[in-house]
């Protein structure tokens, strides 16, 4: 029988919490029988809806708190006045050693900047990466960061390799995973300074990890690489521009198939396979951004997710502290000292 993995759940996160949170914490209970989870939110509209499902009664528990952090409140608000919201309740129980792991679909930087404050980062690690598993051509590939991280010296950009490159072979399964710094052309000489350093450091490390050297941004749909390591600024840059063009050519599809009656014929017999393509590219299936470095696994989930994202989510996590993926982390670190970080400066005021 499996080891018993708790995760602390910010219910009342998210446009569609808590009912989102609950009915995907069923979902995920009946994947992983070995999970148990602490839902931190308002109890009189929690218990309501885990009557509905008997059986999740059982795996979970319900720490009341009627404090909730907005998807419009500042950081700053938050960190000061925070202190008793379901997000930050549900943080401190794996800082406490409750749960393994929590899983938030509220304020993504409120919920980065608390978790920085209360778990600190893993040893070795100077900042936490955000990353997400992409869909590609080949498969599945991981890249990292997608926006915690503006700025980035040549040592982040090692680290952030090192996370995803354990991350896919732990949770992804990629028994040697190939890893990439994303850049403006894949030759050696292309790039600013910072980019080219991390890439000697990353070939000189002695660390077992398959570097190949730079890609470019269509390498990242075609799979060229499972790991694409980048600043938080391209990075985003990336994902946006993805999810964009995703829309748009959906949109393209379906008004060529409205144009005429011989096109909607068409869109009869093509339907299958439209539906095969729906759902390999449906976001519920890939939602979930882990915070990599920080010391217990956390996990955003999209805000405007339904049930079946959330459950996505939770798999995420779950397998992470079933894959032990921060132990590895460590371990993989350990086996190389990095340059010291140097801060950017920040200009005079």
């Amino acid at each position: 029988m499996a080891a018993e993995i708790v995760l602390a759940l910010d219910a009342m996160g998210g446009d569609h919490a808590p009912a989102m949170v609950v009915r995907g914490a069923n979902i995920a209970r009946v994947r992983h029988p070995e999970a148990r989870f602490l839902l931190f939110g308002d109890k009189t509209a929690i218990d309501p809806l885990l009557r509905r499902y008997g059986k999740l009664g059982s795996a979970a528990e319900v720490r009341h708190t009627t404090e909730v952090v907005g998807p419009d409140d500042k950081v700053s608000h938050v960190l000061r006045k925070g202190r008793n919201s379901s997000m930050r309740l549900a943080i401190e129980a794996v800082s406490a050693g409750e749960a393994h792991g929590i899983v938030s679909a509220g304020n993504t930087g409120a919920l980065m900047a608390l978790a920085k404050l209360v778990l600190k980062t893993l040893p070795g690690i100077h900042r936490p990466a955000m990353g997400s598993i992409f869909p590609t051509q080949k498969g599945e590939s991981v890249i990292l960061d997608l926006g915690a991280n503006l700025e980035c010296d040549a040592a982040n950009l090692v680290q952030f390799a090192v996370m995803g490159e354990v991350f896919a072979r732990t949770v992804l399964g990629v028994v040697k995973p190939s890893v990439g710094l994303l850049n403006v052309g894949s030759e050696e000489l292309k790039g600013g300074e910072t980019l080219r350093q991390a890439a000697a450091l990353l070939r000189d490390s002695g660390l077992p990890i398959n570097f190949t050297g730079f890609i470019e941004g269509d390498d990242i749909a075609a799979g060229t690489v499972d790991v694409v390591a980048t600043d938080g600024f391209s990075g985003n840059v990336a994902l946006k521009t993805a999810e964009g063009t995703a829309r748009l050519y959906t949109e393209f599809l379906k008004a060529a198939f409205r144009r005429s009656i011989l096109a909607r014929v068409a869109y009869l017999m093509a339907r299958p396979a439209l539906r095969k393509l729906r759902d390999r590219l449906d976001p519920r299936g890939y939602n979930g951004a882990m915070f990599l470095g920080l010391n217990g696994v956390t996990v955003k989930s999209h805000g405007g997710t339904d049930h079946k994202g959330f459950a996505t989510a939770l798999d995420m996590a779950i397998d992470m502290v079933g894959q032990g993926v921060n132990p590895k982390i460590i371990e993989e670190l350990s086996k190389f000292t990095l340059p010291t970080v140097q801060e950017p400066r920040r200009a005079a005021l």
